[in-house]
């Protein structure tokens, strides 16, 4: 029964996890760039989410458009300024840059409204317990599975469906002559920052309101977990971002249950040895050879 129900969390959380991973995959397979800010964008949805909920006085689903919206246009603005004038530049000016804007982001915030943690409100979700094939399971663990699943789902119809998702697969596929088929490729870029913000968005309030307490810090860590997970499905495979952040999510939940739980955080970044020693494409990459 504990194990069922620690199973439950993990793949609640794997699903956090996933949505913050397809915003680096996205970006990494449009632009080559590791956007390291993008765990902080996290934070900032789930600050605006924490807002728009204690003095808008929202609900859930309203607070978590909001944040959406606002983590596009935040994500969207780091891109122009940040990002698009090294469009050119090596990867490791980028790399640098991704690394200054993360720290840009979190001191800004903690000089702007302190570094005090905050806590969601308690009644944000539904705290019961359901009773399925006798197993008790939180529903919030339900609702926020159901929640992240719905919106890898509109990912996955706005990337096979919709115009500009086959323009993102174009660019991904070959950026030069995208544009030499009419394809608008910085926005096309800016779109995939805006969708990528926006499910990190999501991602932050979601755990706001799971985990209740949030503060401006706590992007590093989910961040790198999702990045993690990112490498685990496959860096720059949306597919595989999904399944990455689900399955460590329940790695992390099996270590807790069998009474690890202070290898919680590290377990993350085991997998991550592994998977760069015995699979460095990802579980749903493929092996491509360059010549030098």
């Amino acid at each position: 029964m504990e194990l069922v129900q620690q199973l439950v969390n993990g793949i609640s959380l794997g699903s956090i996890y996933a949505l913050i991973a397809l915003g680096y995959t996205m970006v990494y397979g449009i632009v080559k760039l590791i956007n390291f800010a993008h765990g902080d964008v996290f934070m900032v949805g789930a600050f605006v989410g924490f807002y728009a909920i204690k003095i808008l006085e929202l609900s859930f689903f309203p607070a978590l458009l909001i944040s959406m919206a606002a983590c596009a246009l935040f994500g969207m603005l780091i891109e122009r300024v940040a990002y698009k004038p090294l469009r050119n530049a090596t990867r490791i000016a980028a790399l640098i840059t991704a690394i200054g804007v993360s720290l840009l982001i979190e001191y800004g915030v903690i000089y702007a409204r302190g570094a005090q943690p905050e806590a969601y409100p308690g009644d944000v979700l539904p705290k019961e317990t359901i009773d399925i094939f006798g197993l008790s399971i939180s529903s919030q663990s339900l609702f926020i599975l159901g929640v992240s699943v719905a919106l890898m789902v509109i990912l996955q119809f706005i990337v096979h469906k919709t115009k500009i998702g086959k323009a993102m697969r174009a660019v991904s596929y070959d950026a030069e002559a995208a544009k030499l088929m009419g394809i608008n490729v910085d926005n096309t870029i800016s779109a995939t920052f805006a969708i990528g913000s926006a499910l990190a968005g999501a991602a932050g309030v979601i755990f706001g309101t799971y985990y209740i307490k949030i503060e401006p810090l706590m992007g590093i860590i989910p961040g790198l977990k999702a990045f993690v997970a990112a490498v685990l499905g496959g860096i720059g495979i949306i597919p595989g971002a999904m399944v990455g952040g689900l399955l460590l999510g329940v790695i992390e939940a099996l270590v807790s249950a069998f009474g690890y739980s202070l290898w919680r955080d590290g377990v993350a970044f085991i997998v991550l040895i592994l998977i760069l020693i015995f699979r460095p494409s990802g579980l749903f990459g493929k092996n491509i050879k360059e010549k030098v």
